[in-house]
């Protein structure tokens, strides 16, 4: 059984940073698309970035110039680096491992506020 463990969240002031990294009990970053999904109580799990098997990186337009995405498959882990965040950036965040757009291996999430 494949185990996402996330780990980087807490608590911020808005304009503040926080990085979010995923440790995979396997190598299945190399197999999947790395992503993190943002959890918000009365709204859909919805992808905020993802990163391709190939290295490139993919980003909804509002967290675009704000969030940057990296894996390191040698040490099975994708990251989020989360910079100027902004109050409705508070969320649960979900590592997931995903193929064709569809969920395959997900963690519990941490959670991250955004103080204004």
């Amino acid at each position: 059984q494949v185990q996402l463990v996330e780990s980087g969240g807490g608590s911020v002031q808005s304009g503040g940073s926080l990085r979010l990294s995923c440790k995979a009990s396997d190598d299945i970053f190399s197999l999947y698309d790395g992503a993190w999904l943002q959890e918000v109580p009365g709204r859909q799990r919805e992808v905020v970035a993802y990163i391709s098997t190939d290295g490139t990186p993919h980003y909804v337009d509002r967290v675009k110039g704000r969030f940057t995405i990296s894996r390191d498959n040698t040490e099975n882990t994708v990251s989020l680096q989360m910079n100027s965040l902004r109050p409705e950036d508070t969320a649960v965040y979900i590592c997931a491992a995903r193929h064709l757009g569809a969920t395959i291996f997900y963690g519990q999430g941490t959670q991250v506020t955004v103080s204004s």
